[in-house]
């Protein structure tokens, strides 16, 4: 699969080949949906915490006699239907992480990166190698490129300028692509990879296929 390079004023200077096993796998809505559940349940603390009517301070002795006062029947302060109360049901400190096979991660990114490739909403250019941040360079590079909505910039490593140059700018965000995950790709539409990203997702998802094609010949 070939796809056009930009540079940082829009225009397209080359062409370079992308893996079809990663940029064009068929969509597969179940592992993306499990991939992203997963990410966002991974995401919780899971420290909310509620107090029963065993935890709350207050004596536990009736408030007062059972019948002849002309008033309903109560027992502990600590009733969960008074003020000050346990809480029924409440919730508890509990692990709400989930595990998925790494096959299974892999195949989720690799499916949202090809859809991306074939809704047209990736676009690769030649390097983003900023001297000092200026956020102005960043406005006029993304308008260069047509991204006239959200995007997610991946660079081979981090780069420092760019992330200072593009915090500021909203529905902007910067990753190293080894931080390149299944819910931040999804939350933004455009896609845009410096050619040593890509080739680092060559390298980093292609590498055993690339041994048994080796070990075959």
């Amino acid at each position: 699969m070939e796809v056009p390079v930009y540079n940082i004023t829009g225009e397209i200077v080359d062409r370079i080949e992308l893996r079809e096993d990663i940029f064009s796998v068929p969509f597969n809505e179940a592992v993306v949906h499990q991939a992203l559940v997963r990410q966002l349940a991974n995401r919780r603390q899971g420290t909310a915490d509620t107090k029963t009517r065993g935890e709350v301070s207050g004596s536990g002795r009736k408030l007062y006699r059972q019948k002849h006062t002309g008033l309903a029947r109560r027992g502990s302060r600590r009733s969960p239907i008074l003020r000050g109360g346990g809480v029924v049901f409440g919730p508890h400190p509990r692990d709400y992480s989930q595990t998925m096979p790494k096959k299974m991660r892999q195949l989720a990114l690799k499916c949202v990166l090809s859809a991306k490739v074939r809704d047209e909403e990736l676009r690769v250019v030649d390097r983003l190698e900023f001297e000092a941040p200026k956020t102005k360079k960043v406005v006029n590079f993304l308008s260069a490129l047509g991204v006239d909505s959200s995007a997610l910039i991946a660079t081979a490593q981090a780069e420092p300028n760019l992330v200072k140059s593009a915090r500021n700018l909203p529905n902007i965000k910067t990753l190293p692509i080894s931080l390149v995950n299944v819910a931040d790709l999804l939350s933004h539409k455009n896609l845009i990879l410096t050619v040593a990203a890509a080739s680092k997702i060559e390298q980093l998802w292609g590498q055993r296929q690339a041994r048994k094609v080796a070990a075959g010949t």
